[in-house]
């Protein structure tokens, strides 16, 4: 916007003003890709649920409640959170702060008890930060076995169908090509460069062709399960 030079563009006598935000597919996407007001938004959605679920909390067994929370908060969480890769931390607590309220609900804590452990070893949830690497590995997992658009697909080229490269180790690891960018900041948050990306620093065990979907899933979330509790213990 700041490019263009112009508040106001003139459409055949008609005044058209550049909008700061716009929604698409239910995302509010903001003109500097920073996400704030889609994650608040998402954020005061899934706790006006939450509030809705404790009412009834006392009716229900645990395993309603996960059922629950997970039709009503966790789908919300992960919709479209591919777009908030590399999106700043201070962005992604409100959807973090919604995550440790549902583990709250279906464990009976009151609001100030600690959650981390139980969301570590009760729950086994992940992070909002890794949830997201999880989606976009996921995707990428499918756009190489054509699984995903065909859009997808075509950003997802292995390392080994270049001539030029397929002597790399890169190659012999299953790695996906990343492509160059002309921007810092935006380029390498699309997909084209933020599902190689994460691709490729998955374990080579991950990458075979032989894993099923759902082995795959498996071992994904293992995988970034103990990466996220790890860092998180030694900081």
């Amino acid at each position: 916007m700041s490019k263009i030079g112009t508040a106001v563009i003139m459409l055949k006598g008609h005044p058209v003003v550049p909008a700061r935000s716009v929604t698409c597919l239910g995302v509010n996407i903001d003109c500097e890709l920073t996400f704030a007001q889609h994650t608040k938004r998402t954020a005061a959605n899934c706790f006006y649920q939450i509030r809705q679920l404790w009412t009834i909390r006392r009716a229900l067994s645990a395993d309603n409640a996960r059922m629950l929370v997970h039709a009503l908060v966790s789908s919300r969480v992960d919709y479209c959170n591919s777009v908030l890769h590399r999106v700043a931390v201070v962005h992604l607590r409100p959807l973090q702060s919604a995550v440790n309220a549902a583990a709250r609900l279906i464990t009976k804590k009151r609001k100030f008890d600690p959650i981390s452990a139980t969301l570590r070893d009760e729950l086994h949830w992940l992070p909002v930060r890794q949830r997201i690497e999880y989606k976009l590995c996921l995707l990428a997992f499918k756009s190489q076995r054509q699984l995903a658009p065909s859009y997808l697909s075509l950003m997802c080229v292995p390392v080994s169908t270049d001539s030029s490269r397929c002597h790399l180790r890169s190659a012999s690891r299953g790695d996906l090509i990343i492509p160059r960018t002309r921007t810092a900041s935006y380029g390498p948050r699309s997909f084209a460069v933020s599902g190689p990306t994460c691709w490729n620093r998955l374990p080579a065990a991950l990458k075979s062709s032989s894993l099923s979907p759902g082995q795959f899933c498996r071992q994904l979330k293992t995988v970034l399960f103990e990466t996220a509790y790890m860092r998180a213990q030694s900081s």
